[in-house]
């Protein structure tokens, strides 16, 4: 079997790597530069701190922090309209997976036809945008490393993701010192979504050996610093080391895709405005103990790699093991049962079963689960995590 492994062109790592943001885009060749971000990032001086030193290079930049969570067409459609205004021929994207996601978007929109829907799903976009330097803030979504972006189409209640070359980021700096602002209930949930991105990268039907051995650096970095993370917001080592969680889970998923809970998140996302990595934390254990019995020897390998259970320990019992652990860490972390969440409500989650299981389903994610769902056990899962 042939497998294609692709990732950012360029990858810079470190306490500090934010820095060589000029060195970066003076090697691309870039004189105009668009900052696509969120407004709190702009708000707390962030993007002024990284344009140091472009002015007196020559380089100028504008800034588009109209990025919300959850990424819409909208957004795209108006930062598309700034980056042509501003005849930018660099996107810097700042912020979480929402505006590292919307700059991938507005960069191929730049070169390609619209509608963004033309290019949902696997290798549709014909032709390369603008390059985009990310510089992720949060330990999380792993976009900066991927072929992926999610947006939302408003219009139809439908996340949007297209898969494609395309969309890699011609280089990811890595500075784990922007993740030190991130809240407790941030740090887990975003933890527990680059958790997610390394057990569905390395039991997805299209793993591989490139893919495995990133998958599982990730769990091994998760399971042994996210609680440390999340208890002492200011631990560095930790921090460093979910950064380092987050790229590698990224690296591994974008070349061997997700699975069922990402294909179960999204719908969530867009009907009740559930934050990504909370919906993927809600509903891991979850998928995962209905996934269980189609990869049983790889999902014993992540209990012994999360610490769950022993070497010696059987697949059945580290199994066993591996979903006491992960609703265990979902308690720690103090992640909510679903009807727990901000925003659902109880008659509207039973009125949109249908369609967030048709979309789940639509987004091809499940396909490469190890158990492949019907509809109607997409819709029992639900009720599950309810």
């Amino acid at each position: 079997m042939v497998n294609t492994f692709s990732t950012a062109n360029r990858i810079i790592s470190g306490a500090g790597a934010s820095g060589h943001l000029l060195e970066e885009i003076n090697r691309i060749g870039a004189t105009r530069v668009l900052f696509i971000t969120d407004p709190f990032m702009d708000k707390i001086g962030l993007i002024d701190k990284l344009s140091v030193g472009l002015k007196e290079a020559g380089i100028t930049s504008e800034t588009f922090s109209k990025v919300q969570p959850d990424p819409t067409v909208h957004n795209v459609e108006e930062g598309l309209k700034k980056l042509i205004e501003s005849k930018s021929d660099l996107i810097v994207a700042v912020g979480g997976g929402s505006p590292i996601d919307a700059a991938k978007a507005i960069s191929i929109a730049v070169n390609n036809e619209l509608p963004l829907s033309l290019y949902m799903g696997y290798q549709k976009i014909r032709k390369s945008g603008i390059p985009v330097i990310a510089i992720p803030t949060t330990a999380g979504t792993g976009s900066e490393v991927t072929k992926v972006t999610v947006i939302s189409d408003t219009k139809t209640d439908v996340k949007m993701m297209i898969f494609d070359d395309h969309l890699l980021p011609e280089v990811a700096l890595i500075d784990y010192e922007l993740t030190l602002t991130m809240p407790a209930g941030l740090t887990a949930h975003v933890g527990i979504d680059t958790l997610t991105h390394g057990i569905e990268a390395y039991v997805s039907k299209k793993s591989s050996a490139m893919t495995d051995g990133l998958a599982l650096s990730c769990i091994r970095l998760v399971a042994e610093n996210l609680e440390n993370a999340w208890n002492d917001l200011k631990n560095k080592t930790a921090r460093e080391a979910m950064a380092m969680a987050a790229c590698h889970g990224g690296m591994a998923f974008t070349n061997s895709s997700v699975c069922l809970v990402h294909g179960m998140s999204r719908p969530l996302g867009v009907q009740f405005h559930l934050p990504h990595g909370l919906s993927n934390a809600v509903l891991l254990p979850t998928v995962t103990k209905f996934s269980i019995s189609g990869a049983a020897n790889k999902y014993a390998q992540i209990s012994k790699e999360m610490g769950f259970a022993q070497n010696t320990d059987s697949d059945e019992a580290a199994n066993h093991n591996l979903i006491k652990g992960l609703e265990a860490l979902n308690r720690r972390l103090k992640v909510p049962r679903l009807r727990d969440c901000k925003g659902m409500d109880e008659v509207r989650f039973h009125e949109v079963l249908h369609k967030m299981a048709d979309d789940a389903l639509a987004s091809g994610s499940p396909q490469n689960n190890p158990m492949v769902p019907s509809k109607d056990e997409i819709i029992k899962l639900y009720l599950e995590a309810w």
